[in-house]
């Protein structure tokens, strides 16, 4: 057994997410696992940039209200005690609604090379407002 002390909260990088999101790794990814978690917390308004998973993620909501959303156009909002499964490969994104904090505990498996996430283009604010207009 192994007792891991709380990490320090640091700023997420600019590149990867817009607005204001922190996170907090539960397990960085070592060998031989390859098991990637984070707590991670957005502030209202604030989200990920497009990306996908090699092997896809899960995204276990914590607190407050989000919205998960994909390429094809398909928006879901979510809230405490839901969990969001992004199959491998699928363009997403995720964050919190305009109004509400969201807070997700993001699990991935990595592909032998990192954690196998591709980092893509910010989502757009008329984007992000589409979304929030269709699960308002």
């Amino acid at each position: 057994m192994e007792h891991v002390t709380i990490t320090p909260t640091m700023q997420a990088p600019a590149e990867r997410f817009s607005g204001d999101v922190y996170l907090n790794m539960i397990e960085p990814p070592s060998e031989p696992s390859r098991l990637t978690a984070a707590l991670v917390r957005f502030t209202p308004g604030a989200r990920t940039n497009w990306h996908s998973h090699a092997l896809g993620q899960v995204l276990y909501i914590t607190d407050g209200v989000g919205l998960v959303g994909t390429r094809d156009g398909t928006v879901v909002r979510v809230s405490a005690g839901e969990t969001v499964r992004c199959p491998a490969g699928e363009e997403h994104r995720h964050g919190a609604t305009d109004t509400n904090l969201m807070a997700h505990i993001a699990l991935v498996v990595g592909d032998g090379n990192g954690d196998g996430t591709t980092w893509l283009e910010p989502v757009t604010d008329q984007q992000y407002a589409e979304a929030l207009a269709s699960r308002r």
